[in-house]
C-alpha cells in the first residue's frame, strides 16, 4: 500500500473515531443496558408471557416495568429470574 495513501486512511478512521465517541453518565449507560435486556426478555420469552402482544413491538424506558411484571406474572423460574436481574 502506498504511504501517501495509508496516512490518508488512518487519517479518515482517526477522525470517524472522534466523531463517534460518545460520553454517557453512568445512569443513562445503565438505563440503555437495561432497556436491551428487556428487549431480550421480550424476545424470548414471548410465546410465554407476551403472546398476546406484537412480536416486532420495539421495548422502550417505559416499558421495562411492564416487561417485569409479565415475566413475574406469567413466567416460569428463568423468567423470574431475568425479571430480578432487571430490576437492579
Amino acid at each position: 500500500m502506498d504511504a501517501e495513501v495509508k496516512a490518508y486512511l488512518g487519517e479518515i478512521g482517526r477522525r470517524g473515531g472522534l466523531k463517534s465517541r460518545r460520553v454517557l453518565d453512568r445512569s443513562t449507560a445503565r438505563a440503555m443496558v437495561t432497556v436491551r435486556e428487556a428487549r431480550r426478555a421480550y424476545r424470548r420469552f414471548h410465546a410465554d408471557c407476551f403472546w398476546s402482544c406484537d412480536p416486532d413491538y420495539q421495548i422502550g424506558p417505559g416499558d421495562v416495568a411492564w416487561v417485569v411484571r409479565q415475566l413475574r406474572r406469567l413466567g416460569g423460574r428463568a423468567a423470574w429470574e431475568v425479571a430480578a436481574k432487571l430490576c437492579r
